[in-house]
């Protein structure tokens, strides 16, 4: 069974940077496009990172110049490096394939303020 294990959230404060990985079992990790979602308290999931088996990236635009998806195919894991973190990034964060396709792990909560 495909398991996600997202780690790394914690409380910081506002302009304060965090690094969350998000480990995949099994050989899906190497053939998929991976991605960063979030979930804020009242609102829906949506994603905000992507990145292919080859390295190229997309992000949203609320995140774009701050946050950085990476992975690692040897580790099966991939990264979120989120910079400039502002209050309105609080939120439960989860990886997935890009159009998910897993079941969802716990996620990271990430929480920004003061």
């Amino acid at each position: 069974q495909v398991q996600l294990v997202e780690s790394g959230g914690g409380l910081v404060q506002p302009g304060g940077s965090l690094r969350l990985s998000c480990a995949a079992s099994g050989r899906i990790f190497s053939i998929n496009v991976m991605g960063w979602y979030r979930q804020a308290p009242g609102k829906e999931r949506e994603l905000v990172a992507s990145i292919s088996s080859g390295g190229f990236t997309n992000y949203a635009v609320s995140v774009k110049g701050r946050f950085t998806i990476s992975r690692d195919n040897a580790k099966n894991t991939v990264y979120l490096q989120m910079n400039s973190l502002k209050p309105e990034d609080t939120a439960v964060y989860f990886c997935n394939s890009y159009g998910p396709r897993y079941p969802w792990g716990q996620g990271t909560q990430v929480t920004v303020s003061s």
